[in-house]
C-alpha cells in the first residue's frame, strides 16, 4: 500500500510500486513509473512537458501526453519542491537509493543512476547522464548533453560545462578537475595503488579522456563514460 497525501495530484498513466509516500501538494503525472518504498516530499513536481518551447504543453495536468515519460527506480528520497521533466527523446531516468534533496531540477531526458546525491538548488539540463554514486555540491549547474561519471565528487556552486570522469574531484566555474575523489574511492573498496594512480592521472589531467588501461579496477567505469558520451 502507498501513503499518498490527499492533497497530491496524481494523473493518468501513473504507476506506483508498493510502500511509495507521496507528500502534500506533490503532482505525479503521466506516463510515469515509479518504484517501491520512494519518499517524494511535499511540493514535488514530476511529469511535466520538457522545457523546450516548441514542445506541446497540455491543458490538463490529468491529462496523459503522447511520447517519452519518467522512469523512477526503488528506495529513492526526493526532497521539497524538487522537479523532473518527461523526457523528449528518452525516458528520463531517476536509479534506485538516490538523494535528491530540495529544489533540485533534473530536466528532460537526464538520467541518474543508482545512488547518486543531489544537493540542494541543483539543475540538471536537458540530456545529461550522472553514473553511479556520484555527489553533486549544493548549487551546481550542469550543462545539457554532459556526462558525469560514477563515484565523481562536484564542489558546491560548479558550472560543469565539459564531462567529468569517473570518480574525479572536480569544482569552480566552470569546474575543473582538482584530483580523484580519493575518499569516495576508498570507501568503494578500490586499492590503494589504484587510487594513487588515478590521483596522479587527474592531477596532469590535459583534457584528454584517460585510457582504461590506466585506470586499473576503474576501467568498466571508464568504458560506461566513453560509451555514454559517444552514444550522447
Amino acid at each position: 500500500m502507498n501513503n499518498i497525501h490527499p492533497t497530491a495530484v496524481i494523473g493518468h498513466d501513473v504507476v506506483l510500486g508498493e510502500s511509495n509516500f507521496v507528500g502534500p501538494g506533490a503532482v505525479l503525472t503521466g506516463p510515469l513509473r515509479i518504484g517501491s518504498n520512494n519518499w517524494i516530499g511535499a511540493g514535488v513536481m514530476i511529469g511535466g512537458p520538457p522545457e523546450i518551447r516548441d514542445y506541446p504543453h497540455r491543458s490538463d495536468w490529468l491529462e496523459a501526453p503522447s511520447g517519452f515519460g519518467i522512469e523512477i527506480g526503488d528506495g529513492n528520497v526526493i526532497r521539497e519542491m524538487t522537479v523532473i521533466h518527461q523526457g523528449s527523446h528518452r525516458f528520463t531516468k531517476v536509479g534506485s537509493g538516490c538523494y535528491i534533496m530540495s529544489k533540485s531540477y533534473i530536466a528532460h531526458d537526464v538520467e541518474l543512476c543508482d545512488n547518486v546525491t543531489v544537493s540542494a538548488e541543483t539543475a540538471f539540463a536537458g540530456h545529461v547522464r550522472v553514473g553511479e554514486g556520484t555527489t553533486v555540491g549544493v548549487a551546481t549547474v550542469v550543462h545539457q548533453f554532459r556526462v558525469i561519471g560514477a563515484g565523481v565528487m562536484l564542489g558546491m556552486g560548479s558550472i560543469v560545462t565539459k564531462d567529468i570522469p569517473p570518480f574525479a574531484k572536480a569544482f569552480g566555474n566552470p569546474a575543473r578537475i582538482r584530483g580523484a575523489n580519493t575518499v569516495g574511492m576508498g570507501r568503494s573498496g578500490i586499492g590503494a595503488e589504484t587510487i594513487e594512480t588515478v590521483d596522479t592521472v587527474y592531477r596532469e589531467w590535459s583534457g584528454e579522456p584517460p585510457h582504461p588501461e590506466q585506470m586499473g579496477e576503474l576501467a568498466g567505469h571508464v568504458e560506461w563514460w566513453r560509451e555514454a558520451i559517444a552514444a550522447q
